[in-house]
C-alpha cells in the first residue's frame, strides 16, 4: 500500500514538474512573440517565431537548455529594427542576448538587469538612445557588455563596477558624459575597456589605471573625450593604453 502511494505521489510530482516546465516555455514564447510584434523584420528572419508551436525551442535563432528554457537569442546582423520590450527581463535563464548590428531604437529596458544568468549582452551598432540602466550592474555573471556605436547619453552608472566577472566593457562611440567611475577599479578580470569617442570629462581614476598592474587589463582606450590633461586627437598607443596626446607633449 505504501509503495503504491509513493508511486502515485511520484507520478503526480512528475506531472507537476512537467506542467511547470510547459508553463515556463509558454511564458518565454509569449515574451519572444511579443518582441517579434514590436520589431520590423524585412528579411523574415523571425518567420519561425510561431506562437501556435509547443515552445520557442523549435524557433530559429533561439537556443534552449535541457529543461526547454531559452538560454540564447542570436539575432546579430539580422536586419531587424524597433524597440526592446521590457518583457525581455522575464527570460530568467537567458545567457546570451546577441542583437548587435541591427537598427534597434529606443532605450535599453531597465528590466534587463533581472537577467541574472546573462553572460553576454551585445547591443552594439544599433540606434539605441537614453541612459545605460544602472540595473545592469546586478548581472554578476556578465562577462561581455558591448554597447558601443549607439546614441547612448548620460553618465556611466557606477554600478557597472559591480560586474566583477566582466572581461570586455565596450562603451565607445556614444554620447556618454560625466566622469569615468572609480568603481571600475573593481573590475579585476576585465581585459578590454573602451570608452573612447564620448564626452567624458574629469580625470582618469587611478583605480582604473591600476588595473594595468593589479588586474588583467591589457587595453584601455580613452581617446576622443574631454578628460583633464588631454586634448582631443586621434590618440596613440602607449604600452597598453590608448589615450589622447598630453597637453604638454
Amino acid at each position: 500500500m505504501a509503495a503504491h502511494q509513493f508511486a502515485v505521489a511520484t507520478a503526480v510530482l512528475s506531472c507537476l514538474l512537467a506542467l511547470a516546465t510547459f508553463a515556463s516555455c509558454n511564458t518565454e514564447g509569449d515574451i519572444l512573440y511579443k518582441q517579434r510584434l514590436a520589431w520590423k523584420d524585412p528579411n523574415n528572419v523571425l518567420q519561425s517565431w510561431d506562437p501556435t508551436l509547443v515552445d520557442p525551442c523549435t524557433w530559429f535563432h533561439v537556443t534552449c537548455n535541457n529543461d526547454n528554457s531559452v538560454i540564447r537569442v542570436d539575432l546579430g546582423n539580422a536586419g531587424i529594427s524597433g524597440p526592446l520590450i521590457p518583457d525581455l527581463g522575464g527570460l530568467q535563464n537567458l545567457q546570451y542576448l546577441e542583437l548587435y548590428d541591427n537598427s534597434l531604437n529606443g532605450t535599453i529596458p531597465a528590466t534587463l538587469g533581472n537577467l541574472t544568468k546573462l553572460i553576454s549582452l551585445d547591443l552594439y551598432e544599433n540606434q539605441l538612445t537614453g541612459e545605460i540602466p544602472a540595473t545592469l550592474g546586478a548581472i554578476s555573471n556578465l562577462r561581455y557588455l558591448r554597447l558601443h556605436e549607439n546614441n547612448l547619453t548620460g553618465a556611466i552608472p557606477t554600478s557597472l563596477g559591480n560586474l566583477t566577472s566582466l572581461q570586455e566593457l565596450k562603451l565607445q562611440k556614444n554620447e556618454l558624459s560625466g566622469s569615468i567611475p572609480s568603481s571600475f577599479g573593481n573590475l579585476k578580470t576585465v581585459l578590454i575597456l573602451k570608452l573612447n569617442d564620448n564626452m567624458l570629462s574629469g580625470m582618469v581614476p587611478l583605480e582604473v589605471l591600476s588595473l594595468l598592474i593589479s588586474g588583467n587589463l591589457t587595453e584601455i582606450n580613452i581617446a576622443e573625450n574631454d578628460l583633464t590633461g588631454t586634448v582631443r586627437s586621434s590618440g596613440f598607443r602607449v604600452t597598453a593604453i590608448i589615450q589622447d596626446k598630453l597637453k604638454n607633449a
